[in-house]
């Protein structure tokens, strides 16, 4: 296998003419050249050089390998200019998946700040619901998905081991009522006394959600409406159509207009968190994102 750093050296005999010359230029003795030049003969398997006394000309083959060494050199040395921009976070791209409550409200925080920090790395940013965001990481369509899980909810223990966890916060979730409603104005409200009330739901996670706390408090839920925008669930509370259970992060991004936030008894909290993959989380623009997402997280709380 040719190396580098072999062309490097042979370039350096064809335009000095002698290994000794080329030592002087590269900084190494003239044994080191010649084991270098015998290491490279060997890996193409042919001479590459014909000694006369002290000067060496090159063969046919030292003659093609120097022609096309230049255009590899060129293209190492731009990949690895390359690189160190990355690594030095002067450049790099990064691919975000979020759910909606989080893009609009941890996300832009997080971007702003890294953006100041280090203008050169590029955010992309794309929405999903988990479990959906969750896939696009493992199957490499992103580099840091935006997840959250419901706590206590079956079967949620271990769907991320694979995955590096950045815990961001704890999201609680509110009774959102319209504001004539008989409990719009109570301090806190168990989810009990809405049995008999038509829900609007949101999207299938948390509507699956609802549907288990429901039957943890005795009742299943009549969901009249189900939609996966929360503004839009906003607007159907508001104008009294149902009542409906949010997490408190969701509500930051949207003015309840007609409708009033009750804390639920018992709490009911989802867990926030960023994902990436094991390799990922060592990319310098990754790291650096996961960091801001967690100090915008760490506003929230």
């Amino acid at each position: 296998m040719i190396e580098a750093r072999h062309l490097r050296v042979l370039r350096a005999v064809a335009a000095t003419g002698s290994f000794s010359a080329a030592g002087r230029e590269l900084g190494c003795t003239q044994p080191a050249v010649s084991q270098q030049m015998k290491a490279l003969e060997t890996s193409v398997g042919t001479p590459l050089l014909i000694r006369s006394g002290r000067e060496m000309r090159l063969t046919q083959a030292g003659e093609a390998l120097v022609r096309h060494a230049a255009g590899i050199i060129a293209g190492l040395t731009a990949a690895e200019e390359e690189v160190a921009a990355i690594a030095g976070l002067r450049a790099g791209r990064v691919r975000l998946v979020s759910f909606p409550s989080g893009s609009s409200t941890l996300v832009p925080t997080a971007l702003a700040a890294l953006r100041a920090a280090h203008p050169g790395t590029r955010v992309s940013l794309e929405e999903a619901e988990p479990p959906q965001s969750v896939e696009l990481l493992r199957e490499g369509d992103c580099d840091v998905a935006l997840a959250f899980r419901y706590e206590g909810a079956a079967g949620g223990g271990d769907e991320w081991d694979d995955l590096v966890v950045r815990p961001l916060l704890r999201d609680r979730l509110v009774a959102l009522v319209p504001e004539r409603h008989r409990l719009a104005r109570a301090g806190s409200v168990a989810i009990g006394e809405l049995a008999r009330e038509p829900w609007i739901a949101g999207c299938p996670r948390c509507r699956g959600q609802l549907v288990e706390v429901c039957e943890g408090a005795g009742f299943t839920p009549r969901i009249d409406f189900a939609t996966d925008d929360y503004p839009a669930v906003v607007g159907l509370v508001g104008a009294g159509l149902g009542v409906a259970v949010l997490p408190q992060l969701a509500i930051e991004s949207v003015r309840p207009r007609g409708a009033r936030t009750v804390t639920l008894e018992p709490a009911v909290r989802r867990e926030i968190v960023a994902l990436t993959l094991p390799d990922l989380a060592q990319v310098p623009a990754v790291a650096a994102t996961l960091d801001q997402l967690e100090r915008a997280a760490g506003r929230k709380q």
